[in-house]
């Protein structure tokens, strides 16, 4: 083929179509893309739908309901294209100066899985609750069919759009973020919903006992962050220079530590505590001791980490035993000991992802 025949526009078009990912550009054009064709399809199903009645806001039937289920099956289709484009253009680990960071395709069947679950709940969720919010503002406010199609393609065509460009440049950094997202808006989710209102005289947990009807948002939010944080630390471990055989046994134990905080974190949302009162304790204790542990052998097991870094465990980790004081005096409630202890546990573990990243090597793709 002569060079004058070739279309420069279908060219670049096939290009990115072909190898996503490959720039900055035909990244953010493939998410666009992916954003605007489920756009395309949600508009005519939607209309359709809606075709002949005056829809609710919110509640059963209404259009908060349709963009909350809806939304959930686009996010999970839309992360699942995200990750088979990063097997198919054989992703290798890229960090750029411009801070672009694309992943290897070595993320685990049921980590992916984990990952996608979180995105379709925090769509499912979030919508819903935006939907509530709006209900509450425009009391009584109808909507018709055509407007309707309209909120619904586009609530679709954006969370395609994020999930997809997300899923598509995981970072242990990004991944710390989606499981903060997800920890807040099912935590939310599960008090909103509880069928007992003082259920926080009792202890968090209380919003996993099998009397409350919410309770399968609760655990299965602790369940899926659980395989998160394991996720989560093994990316983030990855990422810290090793020199010797000893900072690299370190290295290894930190990782080991932060997979039995995903461990125990999971497993206190699959034992709830009505039913499983022994082993749901245990493993909540045992989710605090990896993390006291871990934080007070850094500086041993990782030389090389920021020492702002270590007082800052360390701070964290006195507030958590002050706290435990206070409630064996009786100055505080069980659920507020352990609302501070995760917030404290959660951000310090977003905050190592960033310190680990700090300084990690640049490699370029090798073709």
């Amino acid at each position: 083929m002569h060079t004058a025949d070739v279309n420069p526009v279908t060219d670049w078009v096939g290009r990115f179509v072909r190898r996503p990912g490959e720039t900055t550009i035909s990244l953010e054009a493939v998410a666009l893309l992916v954003g605007a064709g489920f756009f395309v399809v949600a508009f005519p199903v939607a209309f359709f739908s809606f075709w002949g009645r005056t829809l609710e806001i919110a509640g059963p039937g209404s259009i908060g309901a349709f963009a909350a289920v809806g939304g959930a099956i686009v996010a999970l289709l839309a992360v699942a294209l995200g990750r088979v484009g990063v097997h198919a253009r054989g992703a290798r680990p890229v960090v750029r100066p411009d801070g672009l960071a694309l992943p290897d395709a070595n993320v685990r069947w049921y980590e992916s899985a984990a990952i996608a679950l979180a995105y379709g709940v925090t769509a499912l969720l979030g919508w819903d609750g935006i939907a509530v919010l709006l209900s509450r503002s425009f009391t009584g406010a109808p909507v018709f069919a055509f407007p309707g199609a309209i909120l619904i393609a586009v609530a679709f065509a954006l969370t395609a759009y994020v999930c997809y460009l997300s899923a598509a440049t995981l970072t242990p950094m990004s991944l710390s973020l989606v499981l903060a997202i997800f920890l807040v808006v099912g935590a939310f989710a599960s008090m909103l919903t509880a069928t007992d209102p003082l259920w926080w005289q009792d202890n968090l947990s209380a919003l996993g006992m099998s009397s409350n009807a919410s309770a399968w948002i609760f655990n299965g939010t602790l369940i899926v962050a659980g395989i998160i944080v394991t996720t989560i630390g093994r990316y983030a471990t990855a990422q810290l220079p090793v020199e010797t055989a000893k900072q690299q046994r370190g290295r290894l134990f930190v990782r080991i530590a932060l997979a039995l905080i995903g461990l125990f974190l999971a497993c206190v949302g699959i034992f709830p505590v009505d039913e499983f009162f022994l082993v749901h304790n245990t493993v909540a204790t045992g989710m605090a001791v990896a993390f006291a542990g871990v934080v007070i052998g850094l500086p041993w097991l990782l030389p090389t980490i920021s020492r702002v870094f270590i007082v800052l465990g360390y701070i964290y980790v006195a507030v958590i035993a002050l706290l435990g004081v206070f409630f064996a005096t009786g100055y505080y409630n069980l659920t507020a000991v352990e609302l501070i202890a995760a917030i404290l546990i959660f951000s310090w573990i977003i905050v190592f992802l960033r310190t680990a990243s700090v300084g990690m090597p640049v490699r370029e793709n090798v073709d």
